[in-house]
């Protein structure tokens, strides 16, 4: 299900809206086909005249049954989770029932970086870590497809606010910030080296009024 363009704040814009990799399947895919093999070779195999026979069958049926739910619910699981990237903001949903979410907005996030293993790497999947100046400080999100250029795409949001906040180029239209969030931003970017102290002094003293 994609983001519901409802939800979007006026003048936002989707740059990317992303389910989890299809290895979020592989657990109860693998258990599908194993108790489908199964299934197989009990209804191949001799009937035979004890009971045997008759409890191995019902026992591949029920194993049969129990990967079909896993892997149906891992589906309601897949289609209902969702790693949205905005020009404002980012935003996490989930829950098949009972909705559940989050956001940071592109203004608080710091850090941005992924992991990705010599299998993952292969099939393009990984795990993207946010850090942020929020209560939360850091999250993490596991079965991003394609975490580097996700990662691309944050930093690219980024920017475009860095442009905004030192008036060096146009950005795109975002919600309204506080001062607070701004000046914890700029000191963000001061740490790591994007701006130096006196441009920093200088902003500040811009949203300060001064």
């Amino acid at each position: 299900m994609p983001f519901p363009k409802r939800l979007l704040n006026p003048g936002e814009e989707i740059a990317a809206d992303l389910h989890p990799h299809w290895l979020f399947f592989f657990g109860p895919g693998l258990a599908f086909v194993a108790s489908a093999l199964f299934g197989v070779v009990a209804l191949a195999g001799p009937e035979g005249t004890s009971n045997t026979g008759k409890f191995v069958r019902w026992l591949a049926l029920a194993a049969l049954v129990l990967s079909v739910g896993w892997l149906l619910g891992r589906y309601l699981k897949w289609l209902t989770t969702n790693l949205t990237i905005t020009n404002d903001r980012i935003v996490y949903r989930h829950g098949v029932v009972a909705k559940q979410g989050m956001e940071i907005p592109i203004e608080r996030v710091n850090n941005v970086s992924f992991r990705q293993g010599i299998l993952e790497r292969l099939f393009g999947n990984g795990d993207l870590t946010i850090e942020s100046g929020g209560e939360d400080g850091q999250q993490d999100f596991s079965h991003v497809r394609s975490p580097a250029k996700v990662q691309g795409l944050i930093h690219s949001q980024m920017d475009r606010v860095e442009q905004r906040l030192k008036g060096g180029g146009p950005a795109s239209v975002a919600a309204p910030v506080d001062v607070a969030d701004q000046l914890e931003r700029l000191e963000g970017l001061m740490e790591r080296g994007t701006i130096t102290r006196d441009e920093f002094e200088a902003q500040k003293a811009k949203l300060l009024g001064r």
